[in-house]
């Protein structure tokens, strides 16, 4: 069952002019008197930990911008067991397919709490016809879409359960300013790096003991970058 209902989805409607994060989400293109043609709510909703945004199959006729929070791509194996593809955090774009009138392929599952930006397909397309920058910038979310799934194929599916884990854990602080990051539950892990949760909870104890990750809060640890680039290139 989907998280956000039809009757959700259509209240309210978000001021993107003053959104805090424009200058780096998907409308980041666009003129004040491009946001006249919005005649469709733009809504922002907060999901908890545990919630679906949307499963694989369903119609896709919304996209969403990540404000905050972090969310797991997920298609399931012939043995239902889980495989997560990709992760989505602040200013990605989630259900990119649905610009080509497909259906959704992955289930997104939210890991942190988060909160989304429900864009309408209809008022993209409306908006990409018309306004150059903002098709420009739907060719590099597709781009950039494009290479996370490369990164994770490359880097978080070859190499050591050491190596996995030590880079995962550098790319969840690539676009920070700290060395702080929270970590998922041991079977996500195992699901993202294609290792056993027994596997992953074993690297995450010898990293600790390590001090390679240093816990502050409970499960928000600092981490030892040099020591774990060293082990990622290893």
């Amino acid at each position: 069952m989907k998280f956000i209902s039809d009757k959700e989805a259509w209240e309210g409607q978000a001021d993107c002019l003053s959104c805090t994060l424009r200058n780096s989400v998907l409308f980041s293109g666009l003129e004040e008197s491009d946001f006249d043609q919005i005649h469709q709510p733009i809504d922002i909703h907060t999901l908890p930990p545990g919630s679906t945004l949307y499963r694989a199959g369903d119609v896709g006729d919304r996209m969403y911008t990540i404000r905050s929070g972090v969310l797991k791509l997920v298609q399931y194996l012939p043995d239902g067991t889980q495989r997560i593809v990709r992760l989505l955090r602040s200013t990605d774009v989630a259900g990119l397919e649905s610009l080509l009138d497909q259906p959704y392929q992955h289930d997104a599952v939210v890991l942190q709490p988060t909160q989304t930006c429900t864009l309408p397909v209809s008022v993209v397309k409306a908006l990409a016809l018309t306004n150059p920058a903002l098709h420009k910038e739907l060719l590099n979310r597709w781009q950039r879409a494009l290479s996370e799934a490369d990164a994770w194929l490359t880097e978080l599916s070859t190499g050591s359960a050491k190596q996995r884990v030590a880079r995962l854990l550098l790319r969840l602080v690539s676009n920070e300013q700290t060395s702080e990051c929270s970590l998922f539950s041991r079977e996500d892990m195992g699901a993202m790096l294609g290792i056993t949760t027994e596997t992953a909870s074993r690297t995450i104890a010898e990293f600790k003991r390590k001090s390679l990750l240093v816990e502050t809060p409970p499960n928000n640890f600092l981490l030892d970058i040099p020591n774990l680039e060293h082990i990622a290139q290893d």
